[in-house]
């Protein structure tokens, strides 16, 4: 079903990709459906369309999920898990799942489908899974990045008062020249 990498922060599952759409809203099973039907019904010549239905990994950790193209791994796309709103199973294709993410440059959110014939239910189980301990893991390093934002002040004002100290000295012995 899955492949566990060596240091136990990521799970792949070979899966099939079925396509990205773009998407009105960040959630809800209308949008996913809505999703499902847009991949039916799109021109068959765009580019979204032409990688549907082939063969992937989904690469899950606490940091995102990758989506590689099976024989050469070439990463597709990439969401960060701080981008994903949305996950489920289709409910008219229980062998549909999908997620909505938003893109993380633009004013948009997609939805990714994908297929699988025994795992789809375990699969969103599993990312819903990741994402908790993800906004958990982002509590705790929430608070170290207090401290390093502190530490950082604590230097630029350390840093000013040097500088400050260094002009003092400087014009002191320029006016006592020994």
């Amino acid at each position: 079903m899955s492949d566990i990498s060596d240091d136990d922060n990521e799970i792949s599952f070979p899966v099939k990709f079925l396509g990205r759409v773009e998407v009105v809203r960040p959630d809800g099973l209308q949008v996913l459906s809505e999703a499902a039907q847009g991949l039916k019904t799109s021109d068959k010549y765009s580019s979204e369309k032409a990688a549907k239905k082939s063969k992937v990994h989904l690469f899950l950790s606490l940091s995102g999920i990758d989506i590689l193209e099976n024989k050469t791994k070439f990463l597709l796309y990439s969401c960060p898990l701080s981008t994903i709103s949305f996950c489920a199973v289709l409910p008219s294709s229980p062998k549909v799942f999908g997620f909505v993410a938003r893109h993380p440059a633009a004013d948009m959110n997609h939805c990714y489908l994908f297929q699988s014939k025994k795992f789809s239910h375990v699969l969103v189980s599993v990312i819903g899974d990741t994402f908790q301990a993800s906004k958990k893991e982002e509590s705790i390093r929430g608070g170290r990045d207090l401290i390093v934002e502190a530490l950082r002040h604590k230097n630029k004002m350390l840093q000013r008062e040097n500088a400050e100290l260094r002009k003092l000295l400087a014009g002191q012995t320029a006016g006592n020249p020994f």
